[in-house]
Formats: structure tokens, sequence, C-alpha cells
């Protein structure tokens, strides 16, 4: 340990918090020791109960308030310290997007080593709650009862839910009204020890821009009991539901969908705007839980694209087509790449939906279909990535690298993933001009952010 310093568990100790890690947990240093403290904020002077030892850190509680932070906030939600669903709401907004905006320059500076970009303040929400289309909870019993709610933080234990102040609130009174019907059937939960039960979890898409609302039921096996009841019960109370659907899911598994899909009443989509592009939502589709902000990150990554209509795109993780279709207005021609089959089946339906023909879609893996492409013929102006909180793979880097477009725009959901990514594109030639983050999920640590680089001069 630094400094010969020893911490037991127990333990009641004097910090003040110095650092925020990317979790929200406060840092404090005993003697150089590195102290995670939990709801703790950043200039607060406490008492800390030490939770839990490490080698090399140790956690900890606040037990006494000896300074509090100007930026502390009451958090709106009962469970909020139970739940591992926020991280953020004993911090004010401003506070937030601050330390969001902290958050990033630290790791391009820190981590990758990238010095004079712009970072600009996190763009933010005019009213940071209830923005979640999608609700997801899992089915549980708790004191004897059926429950549904959030697992609390590191364990697969059910808090019960009755209102989340992220979830928009329509999917919130859906699930309370199907969980008095699950009760009223005695629908059996599932029991992930056991490996018997039938209801595993619940979902509920909620279309803002359209209205219109999906139900799923996540179930063990093919047998939903009560399946015209329910129907008919969900659908005379709220008149807003356009599609009921079963996903049967019979693994001993964590993973919340299975592979068999089945439409018990309406529609097989939903339908539902970011921007002026429209899209057609399955029970399955990956679609941003907050279009608001999404419609404002698919701008600003249009606006670094700095499209005229002469050039040629590549979105080279193009999901269900969401920033293909945005490009494509401005572009001349949009290629877009993604190893899911089924999310270019979703794209090639709302390029259709929008009767967008300057776009082509391709199944396969980026580092693979790009350079086919480029033996085509087909060279990118601007190339776009939107990669998974891994980042992007080494060979498609090295395949941008080699194409040289005039520009790239990386869109992240992983600062500290991107910025390896931008090193890597820095030392092949490009030039990383600024970072624009984007707050997609207020009331949590999560960041999603834009970068612009372009392609250095003689390069």
């Amino acid at each position: 340990m630094s400094n010969n310093v020893v911490l037991n568990k127990n333990d009641i100790v004097e910090a003040e918090i110095i650092d925020l890690t990317h979790e929200g947990l406060g840092v404090a240093k005993i003697n150089g020791f590195p102290v995670f403290v939990h709801n703790a904020l950043v200039g607060e002077k406490a008492k800390i109960k030490i939770t839990k030892v490490g080698k090399s850190f140790s956690y900890g509680m606040i037990v006494e308030m000896q300074e509090a932070s100007p930026h502390r906030t009451e958090p709106v939600c009962d469970i909020y310290k139970q739940c591992g669903g926020c991280q953020s709401q004993h911090m004010s907004y401003e506070a937030q997007l601050g330390a969001k905006q902290k958050q990033v320059q630290d790791v391009i500076e820190r981590i990758g080593k990238i010095k004079d970009i712009k970072v600009h303040p996190v763009l933010g929400m005019e009213k940071p709650w209830n923005y979640r289309n999608k609700a997801q909870v899992p089915a549980g019993v708790v004191d004897g009862v059926l429950e549904f709610g959030f697992y609390q933080q590191r364990s697969h234990a059910i808090i019960p839910m009755e209102q989340c102040y992220i979830q928009h609130e329509q999917n919130d009174r859906i699930i309370q009204f199907i969980k008095g019907l699950a009760r009223q059937y005695g629908i059996k939960p599932y029991d992930e020890a056991k490996h018997r039960g039938v209801l595993r979890h619940v979902m509920v898409r909620y279309a803002k821009y359209t209205g219109e609302v999906m139900v799923v039921f996540i179930t063990k096996g093919n047998d939903l009991p009560f399946k015209s009841e329910l129907i008919d019960a969900i659908t005379n109370e709220f008149l807003s539901i356009k599609s009921i659907v079963q996903n049967v899911n019979s693994q001993k598994t964590n993973v919340i969908f299975g592979e068999k899909t089945v439409v018990l009443w309406g529609s097989e989509y939903i339908n539902d705007y970011i921007g002026d592009v429209k899209f057609a939502i399955s029970a399955r589709s990956f679609y941003q839980v907050n279009p608001d902000q999404t419609a404002v990150l698919y701008g600003k990554a249009l606006e670094y694209a700095g499209l005229t209509g002469k050039e040629t795109v590549i979105d080279a993780y193009c999901g269900v087509g969401t920033i293909s279709l945005f490009l494509a207005k401005a572009a001349k021609k949009v290629y877009g790449v993604e190893i899911v089959e089924a999310a270019i089946e979703d794209a090639r339906r709302n390029a259709e939906l929008n009767g967008i023909e300057n776009v082509e879609f391709a199944v396969g893996k980026s580092e693979e279909v790009i350079p086919a492409w480029k033996d085509q013929g087909i060279v990118a102006d601007v190339i776009v990535v939107d990669p998974p909180r891994k980042g992007c793979d080494e060979e498609l880097l090295r395949t941008i690298i080699e194409m040289k477009p005039k520009r790239v725009v990386y869109v992240s959901c992983n600062p500290g993933t991107m910025v390896r990514d931008l090193r890597i594109l820095e030392d092949g030639g490009f030039k990383t001009v600024e970072v624009q983050p984007v707050d997609m999920f207020p009331q949590t640590m999560h960041c999603e952010v834009v970068a612009k680089l372009v392609l250095k001069k003689g390069k």
C-alpha cells in the first residue's frame, strides 16, 4: 500500500473528496491511498466508513458529512441508493454536465495524450427527467409477492419499483397495471436459481412523436397463461398500445431476449421519429432510448461530416440505419455496414419507409466489407463510426487509415475506448479537431461524444 497506509474494514477516517470516477464514485486519498466513496461530491469533507479493502484501493461510505458541496441535491427517488439505474441524482444537473465535460477532457489528455483539442461544454437537456422511451424490468418474488423492479447495484436482487423518474410516465403506468394483472391471474415469475416459472421480463416501448406503445412479455417457455385476458385488459386500459409481443427465452442466461418472437396482438412494429426521419421499431430493434438527445447527437455528427451533397459516405457501424439515413439527406451516396443481419433488415426497411434511395446496406464486418467496396472503386470522402462500448476493431482503424477519407466522424458511448482509437487515427495521419459531448442519459454518469477528425495536409 502507498506510504504504508493500513486500512481495515469498518475503520472511520476523515477525508476530502477530490475527484469523481467514471462510475460517479467520489475519490478520497488517505496518505495517497485511494478510497472510492458512494454518493459523494467533489469538495466535500466527511467521516467515511471503510466498507471494503483491496490491495490498491478501498471503498467507503459517508457516515457524517462535515462540509457538503453546494452542488449536492436531494434525490427525488426513494430507492435511489439501492437501485443501480442512476448514479447522479444527488448532484445538481449543472454539476452533472460539468463532471461529464471534465471526464471527456481528462481521458483525451491522460489516455489519448492528445493536446490542443476543443472539448465543448456538454449539450444537456432542458428537462432532464422522464426521457427514457423504453422500460425493461425483471419479474421476481419479494416477500412472497410478485414484483417488478430494477436490480440492486452489483446483484440480481430486485428492488420493487412503483415509479422511475428517468422513464417516461406512461411506461411506468403500464408496467404497474401489468403487475396487477400478473398478481390477479397468479402468473409465476421466473426463478433464476431454479430455472422455473413463466414471466422473466416485461418491456414497454413508447414512441414519443407518434404516441404508439409496444408491450413485450419475455417468457421462459411458449406458454403465457391467461393470454387473451391480459391482452383484453391492457388494450382496453391503454388505447395507445399498438403492439403486444411475446419473446421466448428458455435458456439459463442473464441475456434478456431469446430467439423466438411472436406477435400476440396488433402490429409487429411501432413507428417513431428522430428529427424528420421515421423509424419502424420491432421488439428487438436497437433504438436510442432518448430521442430528443439522439437528434442533437446526430445533428452534430451531420455538422462534423461537412456534407455538400457531393460526398460518398461510409457508416461503419450502421445498426438499423439511424445515422446513415440522417447523412443520406445531405450526401451523394451513403454505404452502411453492420454485422447483425436483423439490424440491416431494419435499416433497409427504414430507408424504404422514408423514401431514401441513395443508401446501400451490407451485412458483414466493417474491416472486411469496406476493403471489398474499395476494390470495387467505392472510396469514401467521409467515414462515420459509432461502435459498441469496446470501440473500433483494429482492422477497421487500419482500413480507415489506408482509405484516407477527408474527414472521420467518431460517435462514441465510451470516451475511454474512443480516445484509444483517436490516438491510433492520429498516428495514422488524422488530426482530431474538436469534440462535442452530449448528455443522452441525465442522472447517470454515461456520456455520448462526437469527435471530428480531418486528414492532415500532405497525407
